[in-house]
């Protein structure tokens, strides 16, 4: 009974067409900026980690800002828009 639902017929099945990644999509560095204290970047760091935004090594390390006690670390994500 279980043979009745194979098909002998493998012609019939269409060939499943592959999209290439450049006709269907086009891709865009976005750039994400965390600006404060040592520790609050790092907090925030951590916390995006925990909520599986991005690795921790992801991000660049940090940068004084040139005010005093102020950091800043950066990460940037490629994203894609489907082309219309």
């Amino acid at each position: 009974m279980s043979q009745e639902f194979v098909s002998n017929n493998l012609e019939k099945v269409p060939p499943v067409p592959s999209a290439t990644p450049e006709s269907t999509a086009s891709r865009e560095p976005v750039k994400i900026s965390i600006i404060g204290s040592r520790r609050g970047v790092k907090s925030i760091i951590h916390t995006l980690y925990r909520l599986q935004f991005a690795e921790v090594m992801a991000w660049s390390p940090l940068q004084p800002t040139g005010k005093p006690g102020e950091f800043v670390s950066m990460l940037i994500r490629q994203i894609s828009f489907r082309s219309e």
